[in-house]
């Protein structure tokens, strides 16, 4: 059992028969009485996203999730296969269960795919993507007083606001948990 004082971003938990992972976390504490913690969660098996509040020393059933190593190999449809690096294996992850995550995969990227009774349920993604533009919005010349952006297309689909010297063939780093222009490459 996991104390809901312990629920921080990132914590899988089990809920009323469903598995669960903290996407976003408060404390709030009043004057009188107990702490209350919000937790936004996002359901592993189905894809959906709840809010829940619970008081302060109540506990919610940990769980015992797998974690492997495996390379992304390509999409189907709405399924994305990978291969593990140990046992060449090749698990399907449906899109409903990657959730906003599927559009940093590129073919060969290394991430962690998280299992749980052996199936394939979320995956974890580096902390930055490198990406090619193959989409640029034209930059009007004597626009550089303040930092001025324009929007981006990469190559896995994703817009990205970036400065204007950003230009169509580059390579811009993603940072994947906010979305956002990191470099360019």
């Amino acid at each position: 059992m996991i104390d809901v004082n312990e629920l921080r971003k990132g914590v899988t938990f089990e809920l009323d028969g469903n598995i669960y992972k903290v996407v976003d976390y408060s404390h709030n504490k009043t004057g009188r009485g107990n702490a209350t913690i919000r937790v936004k969660a996002r359901n592993l098996l189905t894809g959906a996203n709840i809010e829940r509040t619970f008081n302060s020393g109540l506990s919610v059933q940990d769980v015992r999730l797998d974690y492997h190593n495996v390379s992304y190999l390509y999409q189907d449809g709405d399924l994305f296969y990978f291969m593990d690096s140990e046992t060449f294996d090749q698990p399907a992850v449906g899109r409903e269960a990657l959730g906003e995550s599927a559009v940093f995969l590129k073919e060969g990227m290394e991430v962690k795919l998280t299992f749980y009774k052996g199936k394939a349920i979320d995956v974890e993604l580096p902390t930055s993507v490198d990406l090619k533009v193959v989409e640029a919005e034209m930059a009007i010349r004597g626009d550089t007083a303040t930092g001025v952006t324009k929007k981006v297309t990469t190559e896995t689909g994703i817009q990205v606001q970036c400065p204007n010297f950003v230009n169509v063939g580059d390579i811009i780093r993603v940072d994947t948990r906010t979305g956002e222009y990191i470099t360019r490459v």
